[in-house]
């Protein structure tokens, strides 16, 4: 893990107070381990600041996906103690974010379109899969939970003879005070994966 994810990140959290983290993030923390314990997207980890570790509370195993541990190393720092609006935004509606997600910062959305073109139903039955909650918008449309304080929704639209198939992720308007732009960018970068590969 020390070799993908810098300490740097550790070291920062190991420098906050746990109970205010807690408060924030809505994590627990476990102090005879001197660790937190985080959902990612259904997926608990434990996370270890003073060890420079994550990993996965099932079987103990290390988490090897760096985009999981920098999301989840900077949700823990930066997470707010605020409600969820309940409005949807585009990555492109948060400050900064046209000139940023693009080139190689570009949401790649293409995964779950070539994955699903012509499959609306498997759309569903992944989307399921991860707990989802349906959403009237799009051809279909789910809503998910990255984190405690993270709501995000994925949009589908089939290829029809006219236009190709289109899917864009969602916000709650809260993630504009919660992380940074390349923090929003590994995340879209998990959910497409997961999303395509599952």
């Amino acid at each position: 893990m020390n070799d993908t994810l810098d300490s740097i990140h550790f070291n920062r959290l190991s420098e906050f107070d746990p109970d205010e983290v807690c408060k924030r993030a809505l994590c627990g923390y476990d102090a005879g381990d001197r660790c937190y314990i985080l959902t990612v997207w259904n997926r608990t980890f434990r996370i270890y600041p003073e060890d420079a570790r994550i990993i996965h509370e099932a079987d103990g195993e290390p988490l090897g996906n760096l985009y999981v541990g920098l999301f989840a190393l900077h949700y823990l720092m930066t997470a707010k103690e605020i409600a969820v609006k309940n409005e949807w935004i585009s990555v492109k509606d948060i400050p900064g974010g046209v000139t940023f997600f693009r080139g190689p910062h570009a949401v790649p959305v293409d995964l779950i379109q070539d994955r699903f073109q012509g499959r609306l139903d498997a759309f569903s039955k992944v989307s399921g899969h991860f707990e989802g909650v349906p959403l009237e918008m799009a051809d279909a449309a789910f809503q998910f939970r990255f984190a405690p304080r993270i709501p995000f929704a994925v949009l589908f639209w089939d290829a029809d003879e006219e236009f190709p198939a289109e899917s864009k992720i969602l916000f709650d308007k809260t993630i504009i005070d919660h992380l940074a732009l390349d923090i929003v960018f590994a995340l879209t970068v998990e959910v497409c994966y997961r999303l395509a590969k599952q």
